[in-house]
């Protein structure tokens, strides 16, 4: 089974794709650092979007996420976004923890899973 690997830097690459599923890296805001749960949300999952597209998948092919934020507080500021995101009837599975994440303007990371077919 081959491995494709997607936008490939020295650390690490933005997208994996393997037998039949497709795995980004922990995606953070590019455009939207030190702004709100919601824009970094925004930000996140059209970037996601774009590295699904070029996965050749799409978000109704998700089967599980994880997101990190930096503090419950923004919980519901964050859904707000994800659940107009997700397709309905095909929500993944999810997890959402508290952390700190890798430079204090990020409140948001994601990391998502999908199928290809």
């Amino acid at each position: 089974m081959s491995i494709k690997r997607i936008q490939v830097g020295d650390r690490m690459s933005q997208a994996v794709i393997h037998n039949g599923t497709v795995t980004t890296a922990g995606v953070v805001a590019q455009t939207a650092p030190g702004e709100s749960f919601q824009a970094q949300t925004r930000d996140i999952l059209e970037r996601i979007d774009g590295l699904l597209a070029e996965a050749g998948t799409d978000k109704s092919k998700l089967l599980s996420g994880m997101i990190w934020i930096t503090d419950m507080a923004g919980f519901a500021e964050m859904n707000s976004v994800w659940d107009t995101w997700v397709v309905p009837g095909a929500t993944p599975v999810r997890a959402c923890v508290e952390a700190k994440l890798a430079a204090s303007h990020f409140n948001v990371e994601i990391q998502v899973t999908a199928a290809l077919d």
